[in-house]
């Protein structure tokens, strides 16, 4: 199993609902987030397109900030979900300086932090925090190994992207496009 979360950006309106929900579920500190929204405007006028975007860790299978944690206390579970044990954290900001999605903050206490795909919901069968509360359903979670799982459906069926390819990290949040 390797968890894996789709994004649609044609359905994404920007609300920060689970921005909302992350901070409140996992007790962010105010000031700070695991996740939050980009927009992102191109063309020239009059063919000017809008992309929304709600952005977190992208929990990597080739991920730079497990690599250079020098403790350990950044780790990958065998499900692909990147953690980090607060306790073990030194606060160096190694893998703060090595995340291409800028997606890890020093949290007020001392230690790294970063969206878990909420592991804690995960292992109570329910989901992140983010997709159970998206009024637009734009955000899906699943399994990347099942070819029946809807993320894997929605993978194969509709072009989608990931946030700096060219790192070469493998991410897993993928954006319906």
């Amino acid at each position: 199993m390797r968890y894996a979360m789709v994004i649609d950006t044609l359905k994404c309106v920007g609300c920060s609902d689970c921005v909302v929900a992350c901070q409140t579920e996992n007790d962010v500190p105010i000031g700070y987030c695991r996740d939050w929204i980009t927009e992102t405007v191109s063309g020239a006028y009059p063919t000017i397109e809008l992309e929304l975007k709600s952005e977190r860790c992208n929990h990597c299978d080739n991920a730079p900030c497990v690599r250079c944690c020098p403790t350990g206390a950044s780790h990958q579970l065998d499900n692909g979900i990147v953690l980090v044990t607060g306790d073990e954290c030194i606060g160096c900001g190694a893998c703060i300086e090595s995340c291409p999605y800028d997606a890890r903050f020093q949290h007020p206490d001392g230690y790294v932090d970063k969206c878990t795909f909420c592991h804690h919901r995960l292992e109570k069968g329910q989901l992140p925090a983010c997709v159970s509360v998206c009024p637009t359903k734009c955000m899906y979670f699943g399994d990347l190994d099942n070819p029946n799982s809807e993320v894997s459906r929605l993978l194969k069926n509709r072009k989608h992207k990931t946030l700096a390819p060219e790192a070469g990290t493998k991410p897993k949040v993928y954006y319906l496009i």
